[in-house]
């Protein structure tokens, strides 16, 4: 048999084994369907699941049914893989029913102590790595709960899944609040590339509405400034020619006073 690398997890598996080959689980595949809606049902009855309120005695037989790899199996499902060699083998990693001591405990927290700092978790903050980690050493305490006792690993897992339904529902609303964000900026963006349009539109206006009011203005200084001359020309004219005419006024007089006065 090929060995398995081990997956690095804080959970306790047992040594895998050789289930079947790959067309003889296609074989069997709905013999091992029946027997696993069976099993799931069980739990459901075991673990208050369904519709209605089971008595106790009902659950005391449902978990009296039930054996300790199979519960086990449902807390945390056994892994199923391929040989590296052969994709026709498969094996089957289930983790451990041995029960856990109390050197097990303090050597489970000296192993999450030590991955957390291998793998550099934040202590702080959102971390994935964090996350996972003490995942797996909440699933390796359940397993060692349920060893010995089936109803309060049972319980646990319930707990778990809460937990678990309730980060999803959180990192759902993180997310949908993210892409909310996303949006308000980028429509903030874009009507931002409109008013810088705008702007640049009316400081052009400005500047060609300017250009026509200074050309205005020249043009209204030049006509004053004709006007000013001509009203000069004319009024030089009038004033030439109320002289011209006062003079001949005056000689006119002078002759009619001439003619009219008399001989000595």
């Amino acid at each position: 048999m090929s060995i398995i690398p081990p997956s690095g997890s804080l959970v306790r598996f047992d040594n895998p084994t050789l289930i079947t080959s790959q067309n003889d689980k296609d074989r069997k595949g709905a013999g091992s369907n029946k027997q696993t809606a069976a099993l799931d049902q069980q739990m459901m009855d075991v673990s208050g699941g369904g519709t209605g309120s089971p008595r106790v005695p009902k659950k005391q037989a449902a978990m009296k049914d039930l054996s300790l790899e199979e519960i086990l199996d449902k807390i945390l499902p056994p892994k199923i893989t391929k040989d590296p060699n052969n994709a026709d083998l498969l094996y089957c990693q289930r983790i451990s029913s041995t029960p856990a001591t109390r050197l097990d405990v303090i050597n489970l927290q000296e192993q999450l102590d030590m991955r957390l700092q291998q793998r550099q978790a934040r202590e702080t903050g959102i971390c994935p790595v964090r996350r996972e980690l003490f995942s797996q050493c909440f699933d390796e305490l359940i397993r060692q709960v349920a060893i010995n006792c089936a109803e309060r690993g049972l319980l646990l897992l319930r707990v778990r899944d809460e937990l678990q339904m309730t980060l999803r529902a959180y990192q759902t609303l993180y997310e949908s609040s993210v892409a909310f964000g996303m949006r308000k900026a980028l429509m903030a963006e874009q009507g931002k590339s409109e008013l810088e349009r705008k702007l640049v539109q009316l400081e052009e206006d400005k500047r060609d509405l300017e250009r026509q009011l200074k050309e205005t203005k020249s043009n209204a200084e030049a006509t004053e400034k004709k006007l000013n001359e001509q009203r000069q020309v004319e009024e030089r004219k009038h004033m030439e020619e109320i002289n011209f005419l006062k003079k001949t006024n005056q000689q006119l007089k002078a002759q009619l006073e001439g003619l009219i006065a008399p001989k000595k």
